[in-house]
């Protein structure tokens, strides 16, 4: 499974956090990985792995989120663009494989496939904030 892969399939785990208390999370993610992942057993652990870590800096991503955009706190936003944004804010910050233009240019095309029409546009413009 490629990097493109991997990095959507995390979305769609991560994107259950926004429908699904916190302590229902376990059960999503053994429903996640028996319905929807076709991943294989390495990739499934690198999916789970990242979601994680993601889900474990969520309050402070949110913090940067919410002191980086002006009239837009989390509150207000999408789901699926906060979703995104989330991500790729993680990738920037947090995850030295991944360079910050390759994060953003992920998130704006999983935006062309999940998110409405604005959603690239806004996507890239709160991500360019945090290149």
């Amino acid at each position: 499974m490629g990097r493109r892969e991997l990095r959507e399939q995390i979305f769609k785990l991560l994107f259950r956090v926004e429908f699904n208390a916190r302590e229902d999370m376990p059960e999503q993610e053994k429903l996640f990985f028996e319905d929807e992942n076709t991943a294989d057993e390495e990739s499934e652990r690198y999916i789970l792995k990242k979601y994680e870590d993601i889900v474990s800096k969520l309050d402070v991503i949110d913090e940067m989120i919410n002191k980086e955009t002006k009239g837009w706190d989390t509150s207000r936003m999408g789901k699926v663009d906060l979703t995104l944004i989330r991500l790729a804010i993680y990738e920037i910050k947090y995850d030295d494989e991944i360079p910050t233009g390759v994060a953003i240019n992920e998130a704006v095309e999983l935006a062309k496939k999940f998110g409405q029409d604005n959603s690239p546009g806004f996507i890239n413009g709160v991500l360019a904030k945090f290149a």
